[in-house]
């Protein structure tokens, strides 16, 4: 498994010229997705438990940056954009964003339960209950894919 981990990466199309990623993150990350112990890991590169704990750590930031880059493109991109202001009760978002979609054409494939879901677990403690307790944005791309912001 940890010999390997070269020809893993190569198979699945690692390419560290484009990634977030350095090729050591990629190995560190995916050797623990594979339940590899940092001290393992360690030894097989030659360096210590801290050091791949540090690696790591960084890769698992880079990670998030490049989901954050990716949400705010998509945000970009949205030609739906419900701002939402602290106060509001969750019920209502649905009809507010199902009327921005119709009024720039853009079809939501969920209903008012699922979209409250969508909107619930993305916006995270943004929402207590059935409060908004921060201002959000809700995009709405072409294709329907729903998107949470908090503006700033």
């Amino acid at each position: 498994m940890i010999d390997d981990i070269d020809e893993m990466l190569e198979g699945i199309g690692f390419d560290p010229e484009t990634s977030v990623l350095t090729r050591r993150q990629a190995q560190v990350l995916a050797l623990r997705e594979q339940g590899v112990s940092q001290a393992e890991i360690a030894d097989h590169l030659g360096t210590s438990r801290a050091n791949v704990s540090s690696i790591e750590g960084s890769a698992r930031d880079n990670l998030e940056k490049a989901r954050e880059t990716v949400a705010f493109a998509e945000a970009l991109r949205a030609p739906v954009r419900v701002h939402v202001p602290e106060g509001t009760d969750l019920y209502d978002v649905p009809q507010r964003v199902y009327d921005a979609c119709d009024e720039a054409g853009v079809k939501v494939g969920h209903s008012a339960p699922d979209l409250m879901k969508i909107i619930s677990d993305a916006a995270g403690n943004a929402i207590s209950g059935r409060q908004v307790t921060t201002d959000l944005v809700v995009g709405v791309t072409t294709d329907g894919l729903v998107r949470v912001r908090r503006p700033e």
